[in-house]
């Protein structure tokens, strides 16, 4: 990556109070593509997706949701607030248009720019991202490993219960090695997602889990009560959100098939990616990022 496209990392003023961690890589020039990252996770740079991205001429802005890393903590937040997130992140930039991708739990917080930003994002791809937990027709722990259940059950029990979950796993999320990666994350990962683990992908996630628990598990806590709780948004708004595309492997056991099928279906004229044969780690980020130039029309 040349000097002019260095990462750069910063804090700054979120709207709502408190301060945002920003990281930003690949051409100053070149057209935001903001990034949300997975649930537990943080600002952490996976070089593959950067290059991938700087290719065609898009600059990566990752961000730390609130609670996460350098990020202030906000309880209750919504996942709609990641939308007014994004824009003061792009008035800092000085950027108006964007494109917008969210893998794992960061689906939720692309779709919710998709649909609160319209006109300013241009085109949201939801990469294994879960679907409404009252979502109409879905049995929404299904295939769901048992640590997932395990994890969401405590955040129906309530807060408490689910921080002291959390305030165990924590420590050991934020200190496992690469190497541990794999049997330490035991039936969250399916045989698919068994070599990507041990790869690149897997330094990055332990990277990524390092960098957004080193102050504590606020984040991971209040994005796990967000997800259960009202959105704050609508999904099925024809016309009024930006085109989105829906990514799913067909092995995926952190996020089971059928959330990305609920989104293809209820998320207004969505393109569905069927990822064959995939788990839940490495997307092809280069595929998703032609897709989201063509749904932009700025390919």
């Amino acid at each position: 990556m040349s000097d002019d496209q260095a990462p750069v990392q910063f804090t700054l003023p979120a709207s709502a109070g408190g301060s945002l961690e920003v990281l930003v890589a690949g051409p100053q020039d070149g057209m935001p593509m903001v990034f949300h990252h997975g649930t537990p996770g943080g600002v952490a740079v996976y070089e593959p997706m950067v290059v991938d991205a700087a290719r065609r001429g898009l600059r990566t802005v990752l961000y730390g949701r609130p609670g996460y890393g350098r990020s202030t903590p906000r309880p209750g937040r919504q996942v709609a607030d990641a939308a007014g997130d994004v824009a003061t992140i792009l008035a800092e930039l000085g950027a108006r248009q964007f494109v917008t991708a969210g893998w794992s739990g960061g689906g939720p917080h692309a779709l919710a720019c998709a649909c609160l930003l319209h006109g300013r994002c241009l085109a949201a791809a939801s990469i294994s991202g879960i679907a409404p937990f009252k979502a109409d027709g879905l049995d929404w722990m299904l295939g769901m490993a048992e640590e997932n259940v395990g994890e969401f059950g405590m955040a129906l029990a309530g807060e408490q219960e689910l921080g002291t979950l959390l305030s165990q796993l924590g420590p050991v999320l934020r200190d496992m090695t690469p190497d541990e990666l794999v049997p330490g994350m035991g039936g969250l990962l399916s045989d698919a997602d068994v070599a990507a683990g041990s790869g690149e992908f897997g330094a990055y996630l332990a990277a990524s889990f390092r960098a957004g628990l080193s102050g504590g598990i606020a984040g991971w806590r209040d994005d796990d009560l967000a997800f259960i709780r009202d959105w704050g948004f609508a999904l099925a708004v024809p016309g009024g959100a930006a085109p989105v595309s829906v990514w799913q492997g067909d092995q995926d056991n952190m996020v089971p098939l059928a959330h990305g099928q609920w989104l293809a279906r209820h998320v207004p004229a969505a393109r569905f990616h069927l990822l064959a044969g995939a788990g839940h780690l490495a997307p092809p980020y280069g595929q998703v990022f032609d897709d989201l130039l063509e749904l932009a029309g700025a390919r």
